[in-house]
């Protein structure tokens, strides 16, 4: 039996959805009679955002009469004006709100290379283009299509997947994923590195991130060996730089159109960082410091020289052994205590600058590939970087130091990072743009707004754009008005018209589609697209939520019906 909207949007996480068919309000829902006059009177404001599909009370389906030849005319005509409509509106706002992307799910391709839950994968798509998201970003994993062979690349799932993103009208961010998943926050699912590259890590255990007490880390390949053909004769550089290069020669004719954007992954989580709070086995917990990753044979190797060309030899053997642990704080150690602390003498400095340093030159080598790669091809290149919060308030600023941010209480750690962009006419993506100070523990003196503040300066100063995602799943109005917020960039009288360039959703799943959050989340895309100059009222923005769902009920069991033959 074909699955309503609701059910197939469930199966994307392999969480069921309750069949019951009820109001946003909870109530029995009341008996609805449309006629054609109706609709033609309905508001094509409100219909906008819900022409294709709002996957909300797709079940009603399959109890409602078919639709009539006079309301089918009726749709059409609504459709007509409204496309009519839709143009003119894009128009008007060009360039003058925030673009919305949506996450897909991280296993949205199969490790068969086939997409996963294809029929519900369509549902939600049509359903996001409805509510008036720009487009969505999907992890393109290394893991998955050079999976077999150096060399052999398997677009499989993904040619699919696009072309789907392409009917729909749907932008694309797509990440280059060099990274493992799995061991991280919201990692549902594992993806391994390619199996040639494991056995490889097997045989050479250094080519692994390694921390003080010999432990390795597997999610992406250190960087101290990014230059060194430790890969069956290639560099990691020249593995990331072909599988780029054979992303763009298979679907060139889709860049600049359908892919605008290539998120290019540097590290964990995709993220420009250490992997110093890896989560996987409960070897981090929230809110510890992290511990320095320069163990592996190559970092201390560069370590050594770096010390040497100081004239310090002797600081060339290891990294800090007084740091502490993964999950003490702060105060709990003597390297980043606040009076006296390692990181603040010269030796604390000397190794600090070059651990940070090392990330830089990471990116600078990668960057310096994909710009090359891409240029000319109408994309946008963009790196993301781990919006680190707590111990924010402290003098050290410990956990941004064991990731590899040299950000204190003296130095910023975030400009250096923004020039290093804007070298290669990269965005600046950062996370935490949800949270709010005092949500998160006092005692971890966590900050997160005071830390988006920091750097949507450095980007101002570095002039590189700047986007932004939330860092873990948040439905509720508060989440969003503080995105609202922190994307319009208000930092002070030098602001001007500077927003971000664009906010990615965290994440497509079940819960996104609930009637309470749907309706929120359409409010949200609207007030974004609008733009920070735009004077919302929330009764109103409420009342075309609220429409979306309610008033154009045939048009969702249109699409529904569609879904189903």
């Amino acid at each position: 039996m074909a699955m309503s909207l609701r059910h197939q949007i469930g199966a994307l996480s392999g969480t069921a959805i309750s069949s019951e068919t009820e109001s946003v309000s909870g109530e029995a829902p009341a008996k609805t009679t449309l006629t054609t006059s109706a609709l033609r009177r309905a508001s094509v404001t409100n219909l906008r955002v819900s022409m294709q599909n709002s996957g909300t009370e797709a079940d009603k389906v399959l109890t409602s009469p078919p639709l009539s030849p006079v309301t089918c005319h009726a749709l059409a005509e609504a459709r007509d004006a409204l496309a009519e409509t839709a143009e003119v509106e894009k128009e008007d706002k060009l360039g003058k709100g925030v673009p919305v992307y949506v996450m897909m799910p991280l296993d949205s391709v199969k490790m068969d290379n086939t997409v996963n839950r294809k029929k519900a994968m369509k549902a939600s798509l049509q359903a996001l283009k409805s509510a008036g998201v720009e487009g969505i970003m999907m992890d393109v994993w290394w893991g998955l299509v050079e999976r077999d062979a150096p060399g052999e690349y398997n677009w499989g799932g993904y040619t699919e997947l696009l072309e789907m993103a392409k009917k729909q009208g749907l932008k694309v961010q797509a990440v280059m994923s060099f990274h493992q998943c799995g061991g991280n926050v919201g990692d549902s699912c594992s993806i391994p590195l390619p199996g040639w590259v494991v056995e490889e890590i097997d045989k050479d255990p250094d080519l692994a991130y390694t921390d003080q007490w010999g432990r390795r880390n597997h999610e992406y390949i250190s960087l101290g060996c990014d230059t060194l053909p430790v890969l069956k004769g290639r560099t990691p550089v020249e593995c990331y730089s072909d599988f780029m290069r054979a992303f763009r020669d298979r679907f060139e004719n889709l860049l600049g159109d359908t892919i605008v954007e290539i998120q290019v992954g540097m590290g964990p989580a995709g993220e420009l960082r250490y992997p110093s709070y890896p989560e996987k086995d409960g070897i981090w917990k929230f809110p510890g410091i992290g511990a320095f990753q320069c163990y592996d044979k190559y970092m201390l190797s560069s370590l050594k020289v770096a010390a040497e060309e100081a004239g310090k030899p002797e600081w060339g053997y290891t990294g800090p052994t007084d740091a502490g642990e993964y999950n003490n704080w702060p105060e709990d150690t003597t390297f980043f205590k606040k009076e006296s602390g390692g990181w603040d003498c010269p030796y604390g400095q000397f190794f600090l600058t070059w651990y940070s340093q090392m990330l830089l030159d990471h990116g600078e080598r990668i960057l310096q590939s994909t710009k090359a790669i891409f240029e000319n091809k109408g994309v946008k290149i963009s790196v993301k970087v781990a919006g680190i919060h707590w111990h924010y308030g402290t003098r050290s600023h410990a956990p941004e130091l064991t990731a590899g941010y040299y950000n204190t209480r003296f130095r910023d750690g975030y400009l250096p990072i923004a020039q290093m962009l804007a070298r290669h006419d990269a965005i600046f993506n950062f996370t935490c743009i949800e949270m709010r100070d005092h949500e998160q523990p006092q005692d971890a003196r966590c900050a997160p707004e005071k830390l988006v503040r920091q750097v949507a300066l450095a980007t101002r100063e570095a002039q590189v754009p700047l986007a932004g995602e939330n860092a873990l799943p948040r439905y509720d109005e508060f989440a969003h008005e503080q995105i609202l917020q922190a994307s319009s960039l208000n930092i002070d009288s030098q602001s001007d018209n500077r927003q971000m360039c664009a906010f990615t959703y965290l994440r497509m799943n079940p819960d996104l589609f609930h009637p309470d959050n749907w309706k929120r989340f359409i409010a949200f895309v609207k007030k974004m697209n609008d733009g920070k100059d735009v004077h919302h009222c929330r009764e109103q923005v409420e009342r075309e939520a609220e429409h979306f769902v309610h008033v154009t009920q045939p048009l969702v069991q249109e699409t529904a019906v569609a879904l189903m033959q």
